[in-house]
């Protein structure tokens, strides 16, 4: 007689737990600027990684935020339509564009921070500083796994 296969409970197989908050937070902070901008969350991802490091290519934007390419892409165009980011070629290969924020693309990154930093503060206002230590220590945790979706 064949052993019948374990079940997987999947409320308790880590990767969705995490995998379903993950996607339960960027949803709720969805709300916050798609009501100010109706940006999407490819656009806010290409922005935030724009305004916190400086000049990128869309690939550099890829590897931060782990979005794929024609996601990138289309939330480069968007921002270039708003006249958020402007784009230059590079001289010696023409496939390369940097991208940087413009002035105004510079302060609407800067007002986003301060909806990301209140986001952030109702969110760990629920818990106590025990608690915000652990979370973060697991976090942590996991990060120095590096697993790769490769």
């Amino acid at each position: 007689m064949t052993k019948a296969p374990d079940l997987l409970v999947l409320e308790q197989f880590l990767p969705f737990r995490i995998s379903r908050l993950s996607e339960s937070i960027s949803l709720k902070f969805a709300q916050y600027y798609k009501r100010e901008y109706g940006m999407t969350r490819p656009e806010w991802r290409a922005l935030a990684a724009l305004g916190q490091l400086g000049t990128l290519t869309s690939t550099q934007i890829c590897q931060h935020s782990n979005m794929h390419k024609t996601k990138v892409s289309r939330a480069v165009q968007a921002l270039s339509e708003r006249g958020w980011l402007k784009r230059k070629r590079d001289d010696t290969d023409r496939r390369i564009e940097y991208l940087q924020l413009t002035p105004t693309g510079k302060k609407r990154y800067s007002k986003l921070v301060g909806l990301a930093l209140q986001f952030q503060a109702e969110l760990q206002s629920s818990m106590s500083s025990s608690e915000l230590s652990t979370v973060n220590k697991a976090l942590s945790i996991l990060e120095k796994l590096e697993i790769d979706a490769d």
